[in-house]
């Protein structure tokens, strides 16, 4: 009986070695402008404030973009270790977003699955006001996104991840664009040190569902993390910092020196759970 109990004890040891899951596979929730698999720690609140400025070939006069700029402030909390909610407001557009990510599989070391799943689903509210005292009907200024952020960890030294993403917009332009947009992103990461990681993003829309003006949004940058912050400095053809405007309204092109610096500052606050002395 007591070789029957051991041998049990020490099967269910084993098998819980084998399926232990793989932590870290992006340093921060977004990975540029798009978000990563990765949701908050259950009671955790994060802050993050993000910026772009303009375009880099505005030259001197402009200060090369410096002279512009745009700012989200977001708060994300983790309901669980595995649902994240957010919400945040950008100048560009004077929008104002929310958010819910849920973790549905994670990759394991051994014997489980191999690639990590969450899924995203967000909305955006502009609240920018006409010119001339036009109104919009309040209906018309939701967009919605849904996402599958598909990812997998590769040893320490890269990752990479995959978004299908579907997005609805109740208002568009003219009658010939689509209000309904099918993108797929693509996301990869490769650690350089300890403290340091080099991130690509870039989303590509379907043809014939934009206007001639836009481009697909690519975005290349570094993570730089400490123990409680991550400091995120990157370039792209993006200045909108939520799936509507980077997916489907992004006009900048890389070729043409349509590129923009921008920073993310995250900084994580225990409120659940934390211990006072």
């Amino acid at each position: 009986m007591k070789k029957s109990l051991l041998t049990f004890v020490l099967a269910s040891s084993l098998s819980v070695f084998s399926q232990e899951m793989v932590s870290e596979t992006f340093e921060d929730t977004r990975v540029v402008n798009g978000h990563s698999i990765e949701t908050n720690k259950e009671g955790s609140m994060k802050m993050i404030i993000a910026h772009r400025f303009g375009l880099l070939n505005g030259g001197l006069y402009d200060l090369f973009g410096l002279d512009q700029s745009t700012i989200r402030l977001g708060l994300d909390y983790g309901i669980t270790d595995k649902i994240t909610i957010g919400i945040g407001r950008s100048s560009f557009q004077k929008t104002v977003d929310g958010f819910v990510k849920a973790r549905l599989m994670t990759q394991k070391k051994e014997g489980g699955s191999p690639i990590s799943i969450t899924w995203f689903s967000s909305t955006d509210l502009n609240t920018l006001k006409r010119p001339n005292s036009v109104k919009i009907d309040y209906n018309l200024r939701w967009s919605f996104t849904h996402q599958a952020l598909i990812a997998r960890k590769f040893g320490e030294g890269f990752s990479l991840q995959v978004m299908p993403t579907f997005l609805h917009r109740n208002l568009v332009a003219s009658k010939e664009i689509s209000n309904d947009i099918f993108s797929i992103g693509t996301a990869g990461k490769i650690r350089l040190t300890q403290m340091l990681s080099f991130k690509a993003e870039y989303y590509f829309t379907l043809p014939d569902q934009l206007s001639d003006v836009n481009t697909n949004s690519l975005a290349v940058g570094f993570d730089i993390e400490t123990k409680h912050h991550v400091f995120q400095l990157h370039i792209g053809n993006s200045r909108g910092m939520t799936e509507k405007f980077f997916i489907s309204e992004t006009y900048g092109e890389w070729g043409e020196g349509d590129i923009m610096l921008g920073f993310n500052i995250t900084r994580d606050f225990q409120i659940k759970g934390r211990k006072y002395k």
